[in-house]
């Protein structure tokens, strides 16, 4: 391993495998299948070792220059006497020595050796086998491969099977190639300059514009004769130019720049979706103040009718006061008495019973006339309130579509949330239901059945009427009893103040009640009505209460990624 890897490097990719780990766990917060796989197979990547694929004809002693490369003093790849199968041997690092079947011309061999960590072994049996299954080695490894080597026997280097085999990766040529004359210690140093050069010239017919050719003997490196081995100078190249050097450091930049392209992706998503949010938020602030704003003018309204009503009250009851009291004198009473007994005049009683008919009779027209009016500009206001949030549901603006980049699940979600709203809405409008209240009406007082099947924002000034009427109804009905029972008591000798004040009494009683529970029981319904057509954006709320945090969460870690993949940027390039 000494000589091969670059401790440097090693530490860099462990801190970009850490941050493309935290850039897979955003994907797969974020739940986009297509980058969640992306970034998976970059960190696959990132983590795979340096592949190394050896080449070479039968007992040209390619796994004894592996072990000798390797130097881990374990035997790697097992030199066998004679030769071995026809499959290729995958070897990679495993916890427990396996062995792994593939096809019937590839097995994996996983063996608990470190070194197999950052360097995996394709170790092919003889050209002569490759050429008849050329495939497995030309679509499975080759494009992968970091390093090509081409093992010659240093006697004789000119077999044709070997350099038949270029034949076939002729076009992954682009891959780092280099050529090893293995046993030169069986050679002479004449005899094998000539065989060196051999292999140069004829790489050179083969397209290899700088053929790279290293002379070593695996058995002087495992006798510790390295300086004569050979095998310090492709050590050496191996660390220079594929474990080493530039060339590992521009692969790291290249993952850098494929997270730092992927997190790009994943910000712009996030702005999108931190658009869509903000747009929904104010979206739903501006039912609310609009919902706000109805309902001030709904009460104001209430406010008007109550006035109105309170104004035909007074000038109903004043009228009667001012006729009660002028029957009430001494003398108008004895007239009244006295010609009752010679005539068809009616008595003290009967007339009495005569001015609060006819209290009754007027003050029904005249509440009844101010109630007509005013409970249909208040039934007005409840309906322009409906028909408002209804037309702002429909006409909510979508920022995020269902076919966004990466947020496409979040569009569809948010569409479907706001397509139920629609609909629910829809029907809550069209539902009576949705704006009667029996609570607020007198036992006495029922809305007609018919009501019931009645079509929604419709039903609101019946609904109204009928909340009104039973409230003003019920109030002027009682002050009406109270007032006959205190005139049922009347007599010559009775006391005209008295009658005057209870009279009176009853009257601003009365008024104050009806002034409080008319605005009381209409500020209630109007407020009930508030709340109910707030209640169907319950879903969407959620829906803007997770967003919130999902977004608060995803900006940070998207941040946080985009911070380090700077740091680890700046520290590469120093």
């Amino acid at each position: 391993m000494k000589g091969i890897l670059n401790q440097d490097w090693q530490s860099f990719r462990s801190r970009i495998d850490q941050l493309v780990k935290e850039l897979h766990e955003l994907t797969k917060a974020i739940g986009n299948e297509e980058l969640n796989q992306t970034v998976s197979d970059l960190r696959n990547r990132i983590n795979e070792p340096f592949m190394f694929v050896i080449v070479g004809e039968v007992k040209a002693g390619k796994s004894s220059f592996i072990n000798a490369l390797l130097a881990t003093g374990e035997e790697i790849c097992k030199v066998a006497p004679s030769p071995m199968t026809d499959t290729i041997q995958q070897i990679l690092y495993g916890e427990t020595p396996s062995e792994l079947q593939v096809n019937p011309y590839l097995k994996k061999i996983f063996q608990p050796v470190d070194i197999l960590q950052e360097i995996a072994i394709v170790d092919t049996p003889g050209t002569n086998t490759i050429i008849e299954h050329h495939q497995e080695i030309t679509e499975r490894f080759i494009p992968a491969a970091d390093l090509i080597v081409f093992v010659f026997e240093a006697k004789n280097p000119y077999r044709q099977s070997a350099w038949d085999f270029f034949d076939y990766i002729k076009e992954e040529w682009r891959k780092k190639v280099v050529f090893v004359l293995q046993q030169k210690d069986l050679m002479s140093a004449e005899d094998l300059a000539v065989n060196e050069q051999g292999v140069r010239d004829y790489a050179l017919k083969k397209g290899i514009e700088h053929p790279l050719v290293f002379a070593v003997s695996a058995k002087q490196e495992q006798e510790e004769q390295t300086e004569s081995s050979g095998f310090s100078d492709i050590r050496e190249y191996i660390q220079r130019n594929i474990t080493g050097g530039q060339a590992p450091y521009l692969k790291l930049k290249n993952n850098i720049e494929i997270s730092r392209n992927i997190n790009e992706r994943i910000r712009r998503g996030l702005n999108d979706r931190e658009q869509q949010y903000t747009a929904d938020i104010a979206f739903r602030k501006d039912i609310r103040e609009t919902l706000d704003e109805q309902e001030l003018k709904s009460k104001k309204q209430v406010h008007i009718l109550v006035e109105n009503l309170l104004a035909a009250y007074d000038k109903t009851t004043h009228k009667t006061e001012r006729e009660l009291s002028g029957g009430l004198s001494f003398f108008s009473l004895m007239r009244r008495s006295v010609a009752s007994i010679f005539s068809k005049q009616a008595s003290a009683k009967e007339w009495l019973n005569g001015l609060v008919e006819k209290l009754e009779l007027n003050l029904n027209n005249e509440l009844k006339s101010r109630l007509n009016d005013g409970v249909m500009d208040i039934a007005d206001s409840i309906q322009q309130m409906a028909k408002m949030i209804d037309f702002k549901i429909r006409d909510s603006h979508t920022i995020l579509k269902n076919d966004h980049e990466i947020f496409s699940d979040i569009a569809e979600r948010r569409a479907n949330v706001l397509r139920d709203l629609q609909d629910t809405f829809k029907r809550f409008m069209n539902r009576s239901e949705s704006f009667s209240d029996g609570g607020l009406l007198s036992n006495q007082e029922k809305i007609a059945p018919n009501l019931v099947t009645g079509s929604g924002v419709a039903a609101i000034g019946v609904i109204f009427m009928a909340i009104t009427n039973s409230v003003v109804f019920d109030i002027t009905g009682g002050i009406l009893t109270t007032i006959g029972v205190l005139f049922a008591g009347v007599s010559l000798g009775i006391n005209r103040r008295r009658i005057l004040r209870g009279f009176q009494d009853e009257i601003n009683k009365g008024r104050d009640q009806m002034e409080e529970e008319v605005t009381h029981k209409l500020n209630t319904y109007i407020q009930q009505i508030k709340s109910r057509i707030d209640a169907n954006f319950t879903s969407f709320d959620e829906l803007l209460e997770r967003e919130a945090q999902q977004i608060k969460q995803l900006n940070s870690q998207q941040q946080s990624i985009n911070e380090r993949l700077d740091q680890v940027e700046y520290d590469l390039e120093r």
